[in-house]
């Protein structure tokens, strides 16, 4: 999963990572990605992140932002 591949090397404890895993996991099946490897999912992984930097810490609200911000509709 692209997520977890990402998260790896970046300086977040158990706490932040299930969070982002979490929206992760909710904005693939709000969009309907079921294959980890489409580069939408690894698309979606970054903006993810970038959301959670922002300060956003409720998983459905960065899944929502992400979404939003990468702009499918769902």
């Amino acid at each position: 999963m692209p997520i977890y591949r990402l998260l790896q090397n970046m300086p977040m404890g158990p706490e932040e990572i299930g969070r982002l895993t979490t929206a992760y996991e909710q904005a693939l099946r709000a969009i309907g990605i079921i294959d980890r490897g489409d580069p939408l999912a690894e698309l979606l992984a970054r903006k993810i992140i970038e959301v959670a930097q922002t300060g956003i810490r409720d998983p459905a609200d960065i899944a929502a932002q992400a979404i939003k911000e990468i702009g499918i509709a769902t």
